[in-house]
């Protein structure tokens, strides 16, 4: 089913194209469903919700189904410690080791597929915007080859759901080396998780008390959290795979612990809906400020959406792919910066800005077009050591296109 639409501006012709379209791949057995929401100068273009949050107990996607939105955490996290950057709390060329003494005096592979005991020390400490950057020489057992990959997970358990507390977690991340030298390369990482706990370090208490004092209550995000109470458990969406050989989609939900756990992951542990997280989106689109309430200047937002990476850089491919063509990448959010380069991965004007999450959630700001777009599935991808690539490739096809259908018929219905 779908709303409203043809508002804002967009061909209500052209929109009608989109339900049909993902409808497709739900009747195809690739996902269990989507919830799509469309925002443009004001107003609500459309919202789709087609197929099942529950498959086995056939519960329709409604549009207040919670789902796991994993990295889409990041920028969340992003935006409160940049509200601390202008309260001079810390700055981005602070060394975290102010705060965090577990990463002091860190080792750097010679080799980052090779063994990790064949190291030399860093040269210098990681900084606030070096894990901001992804640039921090840390990584994610899933974007990393060879031994240092199976040592992330040994040391400091699976990407999301470790059962160690963050005091813990750190100390064990700290024995590890770093893959490359903070500042040398974007390498998708852990980074912002440690971002959280410096956060929560120079506020005193834990992450999601400070993103629900900062961030969700003024902004009227009642439906975004860490721990999902029992109470809204109901709505939350199953977690499924498609097993790239075929064949009906499994249920791999995560489990639901009785009560909220000590880890609380600033770079993917969040749960949302798309209205809470439309609330977010359209902070970030209006520089700092929505419905009359102000988070951050808009001098931050445009810092934040400002690509800070090099030329060297972007030419190393993420994920399997040469991502880096036609964008680049802020403070915790991806921007376009060459639209005729990233039309093969998607759509967007120059200066758009978002960023994904693992289990297919993604979301995108348009300032030029003053739109926001947000795509809500729950499609479980491989975070195994190593599995990085797949992230790309690993699903299957009907998977893989449907967001960019999703993306494109959004700036058809502009040019129409």
């Amino acid at each position: 089913m779908y709303g409203d639409q043809g508002t804002g501006g967009l061909s209500a012709e052209a929109l009608a194209q989109i339900p049909p379209a993902l409808q497709a791949v739900v009747d195809a057995g690739d996902l269990s469903g989507f919830v799509t929401l469309v925002w443009r100068k004001g107003e609500i273009a459309q919202v789709n919700t087609l197929g099942y949050r529950d498959i086995a107990g056939k519960v329709p996607m409604t549009r207040d189904t919670l789902f796991r939105i994993a990295s889409m955490t990041k920028p969340v996290t992003s935006i409160a410690a940049l509200m601390l950057v202008e309260e001079g709390k810390l700055k981005l060329s602070d060394p975290v080791t102010r705060w965090i003494p577990e990463l002091a005096n860190l080792q750097v592979l010679k080799d980052a597929e090779g063994p990790i005991e064949a190291t030399s020390p860093a040269a210098r400490d990681i900084t606030v915007e070096d894990l901001m950057t992804h640039r921090s020489g840390l990584a994610y057992g899933f974007t990393s080859i060879g031994p240092i990959a199976h040592a992330y997970e040994d040391r400091l358990g699976p990407a999301l759901g470790t059962p160690l507390t963050p005091d813990q977690w750190l100390k064990a991340l700290g024995t590890l080396p770093l893959s490359y030298p903070p500042g040398e390369r974007f390498h998708y990482s852990h980074a912002t998780e440690v971002l959280g706990f410096l956060v929560a370090r120079i506020e005193g208490r834990p992450l999601g008390e400070v993103l629900r004092e900062r961030i969700f209550a003024p902004l009227g995000m009642e439906d975004t959290f860490f721990w999902c109470p029992p109470e809204k458990r109901e709505r939350l969406a199953r977690l499924y795979r498609a097993p790239p050989e075929g064949g009906p989609l499994e249920d791999v939900s995560l489990p639901l612990t009785q009560q909220a756990p000590a880890f609380e992951a600033g770079g993917g542990g969040l749960i949302s809906t798309a209205d809470d997280y439309l609330k977010f989106a359209r902070m970030m689109l209006g520089g700092g400020e929505v419905d009359g309430v102000r988070l951050v200047k808009p001098e931050t937002i445009a810092l934040m959406t400002a690509n800070r990476l090099t030329e060297a850089q972007r030419e190393i491919p993420f994920m399997g792919i040469p991502f880096w063509g036609g964008q680049g990448f802020g403070l915790g959010v991806s921007v376009i910066t060459d639209p005729a380069k990233q039309e093969w991965m998607g759509a967007g004007s120059k200066g758009a800005f978002g960023w994904p999450g693992a289990f297919g959630t993604w979301w995108q700001a348009d300032p030029a077009q003053e739109m926001v777009m947000i795509y809500l599935i729950q499609n479980s991808m491989p975070l195994d050591p190593g599995s990085a690539a797949q992230l790309a490739t690993g699903q299957r096809m009907g998977g893989r296109v449907a967001l960019p259908i999703f993306q494109k018929l959004v700036y058809a219905a502009l040019s129409n």
